[in-house]
């Protein structure tokens, strides 16, 4: 799904209207019916206090259309008017005035704190003060007001976008900004939606289609993109009835050190369970018995060291290789990596403490092979390219970082974010129990799995995030969030290739 930015909706409005045919008011009247009949099908005429607060631009205009219907259906509502400004866009005059006609009263004036009406958690509070065009801090009183909606505990339902916050810029630290329960937006999500720091004023999102024009949309060039089931089953390549295990690739994954094998183990698993037609780890002395038992379909290479990676040497010519999960960061394992790098022309996929030592000797980076995916965690990240002000501020730092060597970046996190060059990919799958140890084990050996199959490295991260994420999701509906564990993910991975293809779905054993 396209995420586009402010201007390229304002152009999709202007060109709809144009278009369709529509008269003044008619665009903003079938978004606020769409809004309507979503909170109408949820409450079904529930006798609670709805008190709706809009603005008076676009976003008021819109809350005065569902204001309107919900009174129409015998609603009890109260619609007040944060009256920050002169100024009033002609779409709001129109549906000002036809409030009126339904309610037999205006709606009431909020001008200062001292209009501040009686909140209390029994009510349910519609956010229609702000939209997207918010382009700057809210008044000292306008922002009162935020705070005293949010302490009112009341749920709250936010059109569009959580007053205070912006579309394209996080507000200042302790700026106020409306905590919704859920936001319904219009026609797709925006970006600010799925950055960590946004996360707890969007609640629920909620995308309602509005009939803008499709030939716009469908041509229109983004940046971003937010990949769910649709845009990963296009990335999926079939497999053909004749084919053997020499055409899915072989998966050279490196790593581990004393007291840390079950990340490379992790990793080889979950490279297995995703297709890769061979898989050869290549570990320190001590990982030997316990990967050849818990992995025999796995091959296994031994350093010369017992204890650490001290000096990797293979003869085998793998497609991809997947170094770092376990590594530790000595001195002895920092010149096998550098050694390494020097030599290989392969894709290659790197995380955990090969990013860390990436960090430690930044040299190193002009040496990663063309297309390189850097698998990240937050706190790696920061290593790599510094600190940031804020979640925008990050993505540009990870774009210039991209642009400069050449490499993929999967930033990990709730909505793990795929960065290549000025491109953003969203993921849309994966949950709460994922936040456990070695998850990110199973998705380097995911994205490397893909690559050894012919993948292209930045379409392998893509599909591999959503397929990781996915398998979690089926996972955690069996087991629970609690109950989790990385090696549900990495055992269970056909899971998600199934789901793609809406099968039937068992969990391995069941």
């Amino acid at each position: 799904m396209k995420i586009f930015d402010i201007e390229q909706l304002a152009e999709a409005d202007k060109i709809t209207a144009e278009r369709q045919g529509l008269k003044q008011g008619e665009l903003m009247e079938r978004v606020g019916t769409l809004v309507f009949n979503d909170i109408h099908s949820k409450l079904n005429g529930a006798q609670i206090p709805i008190k709706i607060f809009c603005g008076i631009g676009n976003n008021g205009g819109d809350g005065l259309v569902v204001g309107r219907l919900l009174i129409e259906h015998g609603y009890q509502v109260i619609v007040y008017i944060v009256n920050y400004s002169k100024s009033r866009t002609q779409d709001f005059l129109l549906n000002y005035d036809r409030i009126k006609g339904v309610s037999n009263d205006w709606p009431i004036q909020i001008k200062g704190v001292e209009d501040f009406p009686e909140l209390t958690e029994k009510d349910f509070i519609i956010d229609a003060m702000f939209g997207i065009g918010l382009n700057r801090p809210l008044e000292k009183w306008v922002g009162d007001l935020v705070s005293y909606i949010n302490n009112s505990k009341a749920f709250i339902l936010s059109i569009d976008m959580p007053s205070g916050m912006f579309a394209n810029k996080m507000p200042k630290e302790g700026a106020p900004a409306i905590k919704a329960n859920v936001t319904i937006t219009f026609q797709a999500p925006k970006l600010i939606f799925f950055l960590p720091q946004a996360a707890s004023y969007i609640g629920d999102l909620q995308v309602l289609e509005i009939g803008l024009d499709r030939e716009y949309l469908s041509t229109a060039p983004v940046h971003n993109q937010l990949i769910g089931k649709p845009e990963a089953l296009l990335l999926y390549q079939p497999r053909t009835n004749d084919s053997h295990k020499g055409d899915y690739g072989h998966s050279l994954i490196i790593g581990g050190s004393y007291g840390k094998i079950g990340s490379i183990l992790l990793a080889s698993t979950s490279a297995l369970r995703t297709g890769a037609g061979l898989v050869t780890i290549f570990s320190p002395k001590c990982g030997y018995d316990i990967l050849q038992t818990n992995l025999p379909e796995a091959m296994v290479i031994t350093d010369e060291n017992n204890e650490e990676l001290s000096n990797i040497e293979f003869t085998i010519t793998p497609d991809v290789i997947c170094f770092g999960m376990g590594t530790g960061t000595s001195k002895k394992t920092l010149e096998a990596f550098t050694n390494l790098l020097k030599i290989t022309k392969t894709p290659m996929v790197i995380d955990a403490d090969g990013i860390n030592l990436l960090s430690k000797e930044k040299s190193l980076l002009k040496n990663l092979p063309e297309n390189t995916v850097l698998t990240p965690h937050p706190k790696e990240l920061e290593r790599l390219i510094g600190k940031w002000k804020d979640d925008f501020d990050k993505l540009e730092k990870v774009k210039k970082f991209s642009k400069k060597y050449g490499v993929i970046v999967v930033i990990k996190g709730a909505h793990t974010i795929t960065v290549y060059k000025e491109d953003l990919y969203i993921n849309n799958t994966g949950n709460p129990g994922m936040a456990t140890a070695g998850s990110g084990d199973v998705l380097s050996g995911v994205i490397t799995s893909l690559i050894s199959q012919r993948y292209e490295p930045l379409i392998a991260a893509v599909l591999g995030v959503y397929l990781h994420g996915r398998t979690g999701d089926i996972m955690a509906e069996k087991v629970s969030y609690q109950g989790l564990i990385s090696g549900d993910i990495a055992n269970n991975m056909g899971l998600s290739f199934l789901d793609l293809f809406e099968k039937e779905i068992q969990s391995e054993g069941n």
